[in-house]
């Protein structure tokens, strides 16, 4: 390691000590673009990747709203606007209880990245609130996204930050956050959010593009080091609509898919998951995983167990889709999942292989496809949706999709390109980290110390 990345390291492991997840992504992509830095001197003279791990700013707002029964509950909200050197700052907005400073800031520094890779006209940021949405009723919801809109709309336009969904956030609360922000600015700003519905402005393959473009790069990964997906079997942690569509995309292609999961455990059928139960329990009633079987008696479900590794990584499979959240798998699943035969990784989750996993697969020969590469479908679409509204325009399906899969295809092009200038083999995480920090870190330059 260079005496410049350690000192960095060294600072902003001081400067945010009690922040694990930022941490953690800002040292996987600094141990990994070495090359680059040795290669161009202005970047330590700039004081680059200093400027490159501080976000451009971070909003924490409070959130009040008033449940079904009277009572005022109060969260927290939050957007970090990380990079804008090369376009609006975009990334999605996360509801879920685990949401704090940490986790928004390894997002958006993730999705600098992620939303480079893509070469759209897009910078990253993230945002949400420890807001749960499980067990709230609809008029919650409203109430709550009502309430996140009035603050967050001080800081969001179409030119300047475009928010979409995340874990917790779908098509109902960008429905209501929409409305909100219509109302107060009293104009139809279509570009200001993405992952709208299809009747006020939003894109088709939007639901899809997630994992649709996860397969696509996977896809283009194993040919590249002749495999195909033919036959092989596939397990996916999540259930999600990146693990649903995933799922669809991969079949589609001859794999068989026989695990999903979610928080509290899997199921597994060996005859091949029925994808459209899948998505009735979790795209319609909202319902656990568990209730799969009541379709399906012959298949099994495996309860997750506190400390140990989750049940859908206990099966055996060649494929293997961890589409559910970050560090959901460490170097003791790792170590099982080689052992079961798994040849392939296709992170569909942000992060979801942690640091010392990710050297194992790739000291296994197990090919890894990153979520920086892997999972930027879902802002690619978006990014098409902003360009949709800025022409007052609508694609077909088969538009959006086709556009998702080139730049899916030349986003793995990148990573085969930057593999072999800088002998990296199947070190993909490598390659996408070096392929996006080349292009932010010549616009940051271009644009002088700011």
């Amino acid at each position: 390691m260079s005496n410049y990345i350690e000192k960095v390291l060294t600072e902003v492991e001081t400067k945010n000590s009690n922040e694990k997840e930022f941490i953690q992504a800002v040292k996987e992509v600094l141990l990994t673009i070495e090359p680059v830095v040795n290669k161009i001197p202005e970047i330590e003279k700039t004081a680059l990747l200093e400027r490159l791990t501080e976000p451009e700013r971070i909003i924490t707002f409070r959130v009040p709203w008033v449940d079904d029964n009277g009572k005022v509950r109060v969260n927290r909200g939050f957007r970090v606007q990380f990079n804008g050197s090369i376009g609006p700052f975009k990334g999605g907005l996360r509801f879920h209880p685990s949401v704090n400073q940490s986790i928004m800031k390894f997002l958006a520094f993730e999705q600098v990245f992620k939303n480079a890779l893509t070469s759209l006209p897009i910078g990253g940021g993230k945002g949400g609130s420890d807001f749960d949405p499980k067990g709230k009723s609809d008029n919650e919801i409203m109430r709550f996204c009502q309430s996140f809109m009035n603050e967050l709309q001080r800081h969001i336009n179409h030119n300047l930050d475009v928010p979409a969904g995340d874990i917790g956030v779908g098509a109902r609360e960008i429905g209501y956050l929409f409305g909100q922000y219509r109302k107060i600015k009293n104009a139809f700003e279509a570009g200001v959010l993405t992952g709208k519905g299809l009747e006020y402005g939003g894109s088709l393959v939007r639901k899809e593009a997630t994992g649709y473009g996860l397969i696509y790069f996977v896809r283009e990964m194993l040919k590249a080091n002749g495999k195909d997906f033919k036959g092989k079997i596939t397990t996916i942690s999540g259930s999600g609509n990146v693990a649903i569509y995933a799922a669809e995309k991969i079949v589609q292609y001859g794999a068989k898919v026989v695990a999903m999961s979610d928080s509290n455990g899997c199921i597994y059928d060996d005859n091949g998951i029925d994808l459209d139960e899948i998505k009735r329990l979790k795209e319609v009633e909202r319902l656990r995983i568990k209730e799969y079987l009541k379709k399906h008696p012959t298949a099994k479900y495996m309860e997750n167990v506190q400390g140990a590794i989750p049940a859908v990584y206990t099966i055996k499979a060649d494929i293997v889709l961890p589409c559910a959240t970050q560090n959901d798998i460490n170097l003791e699943c790792a170590k099982m999942l080689v052992k079961n035969g798994v040849f392939a990784i296709g992170e569909g989750a942000n992060m979801p292989v942690d640091i010392d996993a990710i050297n194992y697969f790739i000291e296994n020969n197990v090919l890894l496809a990153p979520a920086k590469a892997a999972n930027a479908g879902g802002v690619a679409t978006s990014a098409l949706e902003m360009c949709q509204n800025s022409m007052r325009y609508f694609w077909t399906f088969e538009e959006v999709d086709k556009k998702l899969e080139n730049i899916m295809v030349n986003i793995f092009k990148a990573c085969n390109e930057t593999s072999k200038e800088y002998n990296l083999g199947i070190n993909y995480v490598a390659c996408a980290n070096i392929a996006a920090f080349k292009k932010v870190s010549a616009a940051m330059l271009a644009q002088g110390i700011i």
